[in-house]
C-alpha cells in the first residue's frame, strides 16, 4: 500500500466489542488472568504491554518498513534504551552536530557508565573511518542534523558500520517516514521522537525504536522498555496514532512552506547563511535528493550582526512562537545556542525555525519585518 493509505490504516481496526471506528483508549493498568493463570487476551500489565501501545508499534513498523518496535515515554528514553543495550567498554561514534539532548546523554550518562564515545563529522567519511576501533559497536546517525541540517549519507555510513560489525542507528525525527526511510538505506534501527512530526500538534510526548530485524540486540531494547518502565502511556499512543493519519499531507505542507521561506531568507540582505537541504547550494543537497523524498519543515539561518541581532529578530517575530520543540502545525523560532547552553557548538547568530502550516506568505512577511 502507498504511504497515505498506511498512515490511515496501519495499526487501526474496528473495535470488535462496540464497532467503534476510532481505536478506544485502554487505560487499565492490569488485565484479568484466566483460571489456569494464563492471559488469553495477550495482556497482563501495562508496563509489559497495552493495546494502544501495540497498535502504535505496529503502525510505525509498517510506515518505516521494520519488523518490530518499542514505544517509549519520550524520544530521549527511546534513544537511551539503544545505548543501554550496549555493554560497558563498547565504543560509539556519534555526530558532532546533533540534538543537544543526545549529546548530553552520551557525555553525562553513557560515558561515565563505561561506554566510549567519539564525536565526529559524519558527513566526512574519512573521519568516520578513522574513528572506527576494534570495540566500535554502534554508529549514531542524525540526518538532517540539528541545528545545522547537515546531510549524512546513510548508505555509506551503514556500509562502514557493517564492515566493522557495528550497528547503524538513525534518528529519523526530522525527516519522518514520509521524507526518508533509513532501514531501506542500510540502517539497522530507526529512532523517532514521536513528540514532533508524528504527533504533529505539540500536545504529546513520546519516542520509538524500530528494528529492521528482531534480533538479540532489539530484544534487549524491549527488555529495557519492560523492566525500566519508561513506556508510552495509552493516551499518548492514541494521540500519536491520530496525528500519523494526516502525516503525509502535513509533511508536504511543511516542506512546501519551508522551501519558500528558505528561498526568501537566502536572498535577504540581513541573512548571512541559510541551512536547508532543499537549497541547491547546500553542501548535502545531492545526497538529500538521492535519499529523501521530502526535505522537511526544519531550517536554520544565521543573521548578520551576531547574537544581539539574532535575539532582536526573535523578539520582533509575531507569527512565530518563541518556543523550543518542532513539528507542530504552528511555526516556532528560537536562538538555539542559548537553549543548548555551555559548550554549544552552534553559532551565536543562528536561529532555528520549525515551519508550520500557516500560509507561507504570512510567514515570510513576519520574518521580513523582524529582520528589517
Amino acid at each position: 500500500m502507498k504511504i497515505e493509505t498506511l498512515a490511515v490504516h496501519a495499526g487501526h481496526g474496528i473495535d470488535s466489542t462496540t464497532g467503534a471506528v476510532a481505536l478506544p483508549i485502554y487505560l487499565s493498568t492490569t488485565f484479568e488472568r484466566s483460571k489456569d493463570g494464563s492471559y488469553p487476551q495477550g495482556y497482563d500489565y501495562i508496563r509489559s504491554n497495552n493495546p494502544n501501545r501495540d497498535a502504535l508499534e505496529r503502525c510505525l513498523c509498517e510506515l518505516e518498513g521494520g519488523v518490530a518496535a518499542a514505544a517509549f515515554s519520550s524520544g530521549s528514553a527511546a534513544t537511551m534504551s539503544v545505548f543501554q543495550a550496549l555493554q560497558p567498554g563498547n565504543h560509539i561514534i556519534a555526530p558532532n552536530d546533533a540534538y543537544s539532548g543526545t549529546s548530553l546523554l552520551l557525555r553525562e550518562i553513557v560515558a561515565p557508565w563505561g561506554l566510549e564515545v567519539s564525536f565526529v563529522d559524519l558527513t566526512n567519511l574519512s573521519q568516520v573511518q578513522e574513528a572506527i576501533k576494534a570495540n566500535t559497536k554502534l554508529i549514531w546517525v542524525e540526518t538532517p542534523s540539528n541545528p545545522l541540517l547537515k546531510v549524512t549519507d546513510i548508505v555509506k555510513i551503514s556500509a562502514i558500520a557493517h564492515q566493522a560489525n557495528a550497528l547503524c542507528v538513525c534518528d529519523n525525527t526530522w525527516a519522518t517516514p514520509i521524507g526518508q526511510n533509513p532501514l531501506k538505506l542500510g540502517a539497522d534501527l530507526v529512532v523517532h521522537s514521536t513528540t514532533k512530526y508524528l504527533g504533529g500538534h505539540s500536545d504529546v510526548l513520546g519516542g520509538v525504536v524500530i528494528a529492521k530485524v528482531e534480533d538479540d540486540f532489539f530484544n534487549k531494547i524491549k527488555n529495557i522498555q519492560k523492566i525500566g518502565g519508561a513506556v508510552a502511556s495509552p493516551f499518548d499512543c492514541w494521540l500519536v496514532m491520530r496525528g500519523i493519519q494526516t502525516l503525509p499531507y502535513r509533511m508536504r505542507g511543511h516542506t512546501e512552506n519551508a522551501m519558500k521561506v528558505a528561498d526568501f531568507l537566502n536572498n535577504h540582505p540581513q541573512v548571512e547563511a541559510v541551512h536547508y537541504p532543499g537549497l541547491k547550494q547546500h553542501l548535502g543537497y545531492q545526497i538529500a535528493v538521492e535519499q529523501m523524498q521530502l526535505f522537511g519543515g526544519m531550517l536554520s539561518f544565521q543573521v548578520k550582526g551576531g547574537r544581539d541581532k539574532a535575539f532582536e529578530v526573535v523578539a520582533k517575530a509575531l507569527l512565530f512562537t518563541r518556543a523550543t520543540s518542532l513539528g507542530g502545525v504552528e511555526s516556532f523560532i528560537e536562538h538555539r545556542a542559548s537553549i543548548e547552553g555551555v559548550g554549544t557548538r552552534t553559532p551565536e547568530n543562528l536561529l532555528r525555525v520549525s515551519i508550520g502550516l500557516e500560509h507561507a506568505d504570512d510567514l515570510i512577511d513576519d520574518l521580513n519585518q523582524a529582520l528589517d
